[in-house]
C-alpha cells in the first residue's frame, strides 16, 4: 500500500491520500481524542503525541499538528494509516452512527430560501471541490442581512490563508452570482 502525502496551505496540516475511499459521504472532523472515540483510525492518530486534529474526507485524511515537527510525526501517521487499512478495520465503530459532522441548525429567513439554494449549489459545485483539494471542507451555516456564514474544517480551519480564501475567493464568487450577498464570515 502506498500513501501519498500532500502539503496544504496550512503549514500545521498535511493531507494523506491512502488511494481508497476514506469516508463514503460527507466529512468528519475530530478536534480532540474524545471526539475520536467512534473511529479506530482517529484514535490511533490521536495516540501519536503532537496530533491536534483529524479530518476525514472522501478520499483523504488531513492531520493537524500542535508544536511537534512533521519530520517526527509524518512516519508515525503514515504507519497508523497503513496499519488501519491493512487490518481491514472499519473507519467507524458503529456503522449506524452518522458519518458527518453535526454542525447544528442552519439559519436563514424563509424569504431568502432561493438565495440560500443558490449559495449551497455554488458551494457544492465550485467551492467545496477546491477546498477538498487543499485537505479541508467548507459548509453553509446561515444567511442573514446579506452575510453568508460558513464553517471551515480540516486544513482550512485555522489556516493562515483562510481569511483570504473567504474574502478574495468565496465572497467575490458569491457576490458575482448573487447581488444580495454583501459579505462572507466564518463561524
Amino acid at each position: 500500500m502506498f500513501i501519498q502525502t500532500e502539503a496544504t496551505p496550512n503549514p500545521s496540516t498535511l493531507k494523506f491520500l491512502p488511494g481508497r475511499t476514506v469516508l463514503p459521504s460527507g466529512t468528519l472532523e475530530m478536534r480532540d481524542p474524545e471526539s475520536a472515540a467512534k473511529s479506530p483510525l482517529a484514535r490511533a492518530l490521536f495516540a501519536i503525541p503532537g496530533v491536534s486534529t483529524v479530518f476525514f474526507g472522501s478520499d483523504f485524511v488531513s492531520v493537524s499538528k500542535g508544536e511537534a515537527e512533521w519530520q517526527h510525526l509524518r512516519p508515525a501517521i503514515l504507519g497508523a494509516i497503513m496499519e488501519h487499512y491493512v487490518s481491514g478495520t472499519p473507519l467507524l465503530d458503529d456503522s449506524s452512527a452518522p458519518a458527518t459532522d453535526e454542525d447544528g441548525e442552519e439559519f436563514f429567513s424563509p424569504d431568502d430560501a432561493e438565495t440560500v439554494a443558490t449559495i449551497k449549489e455554488l458551494l457544492e459545485t465550485r467551492i467545496r471541490p477546491a477546498v477538498a483539494g487543499d485537505g479541508g471542507d467548507i459548509t453553509f451555516r446561515g444567511f442573514k442581512d446579506g452575510i453568508v456564514y460558513l464553517a471551515m474544517k480540516g486544513a482550512c480551519s485555522g489556516c493562515p490563508s483562510s481569511t483570504a480564501t473567504l474574502k478574495s475567493g468565496i465572497q467575490n464568487l458569491l457576490k458575482h452570482f448573487l447581488p444580495d450577498v454583501q459579505a462572507v464570515e466564518q463561524v
